[in-house]
């Protein structure tokens, strides 16, 4: 059996499809005309059919692109439905938020700072190192560390995250990352700058902290967490590992009550969370 077609490539198709131009495609969905360009073409290879007339008039569908387009519609109105369906629930809603592991840990230690009992929302934490698909309502929000460039995501940036080393001064040994661990851009960071000089490595970030604690060798920290570790900062700030923060939830739902509540208690947090 083949694999299934990603819905993130079939709405990207609709908006293609409805504006008849990358150009005006990519304004919508914050996606590249480049990226555009290969996902639709991508598409059709995966499709087995040709969707589009390349030409002076834009990006004009074909028979089987008319087609394709009728049926993301129905997608598009079922997802709808089941949103509203969705809100008619009685009692506190259960939020489901993704994030990675740092922030995570500091969601559910920080809980109090931004929910309490009387909401009208109830946080659900997932922890997970790769994107959860929204669309598909895996998740409600998702904190992740770029803009989203899908067209039924809204996302809101709340400040940007930094790293440094933390770790005994007296060492000079280093904890990486093993080659069965999620790979986050701090941990290619250790392998490519500092990969000599590792003394072991670790599968989850949370015991590459507790080694560092116990003198084991030094690690690289986002800064709200490696202020309040206990263990001495080492470096000035990692540009290169430096990124935003943003929330992000689907376009539709964001409107929902209680998402935008989880919204707007999560933003404060988040912001307020980060060292100047």
């Amino acid at each position: 059996m083949s694999d299934p077609i990603a819905w993130n490539d079939i709405a990207l198709f609709a908006t293609v499809a409805r504006t008849g131009s990358l150009a005006r495609a990519a304004a919508q969905t914050g996606a590249s005309t480049a990226t555009l360009s290969r996902r639709m073409t991508a598409l059709e290879s995966r499709m087995g059919r040709r969707l589009f007339r390349h030409g002076a008039q834009g990006y004009a569908l074909t028979e089987d692109g008319h087609a394709l387009l009728d049926r993301a519609q129905r997608m598009e109105e079922a997802a709808t439905d089941i949103a509203k369906w969705r809100a008619t629930a009685t009692g506190p809603a259960r939020i489901r938020i993704t994030a990675g592991t740092w922030t995570s840990q500091a969601l559910a230690a920080g809980v109090a700072a931004y929910w309490s009992v009387e909401a009208d929302w109830i946080p659900e934490f997932v922890h997970c190192d790769r994107d959860l698909d929204i669309a598909r309502r895996e998740v409600d929000i998702g904190i992740r560390n770029r803009r989203p460039e899908q067209p039924w995501l809204a996302g809101r940036r709340t400040a940007r995250v930094r790293y440094a080393v933390y770790g005994d001064p007296g060492t000079d040994r280093w904890i990486g990352p093993s080659h069965d661990s999620a790979q986050t851009p701090s941990g290619r960071w250790v392998l490519e700058t500092h990969g000599g000089e590792i003394a072991t490595t670790v599968n989850d970030p949370r015991w590459a902290l507790a080694l560092a604690r116990a003198g084991m060798g030094r690690i690289v920290l986002p800064m709200f967490i490696g202020e309040e570790s206990g263990l001495a900062r080492l470096s000035k700030p990692i540009d290169a590992l430096e990124h935003e923060e943003w929330l992000v939830s689907h376009h539709e739902a964001r409107h929902d009550a209680p998402i935008r509540a989880a919204l707007d208690a999560l933003a404060g947090f988040l912001t307020a969370r980060l060292p100047p």
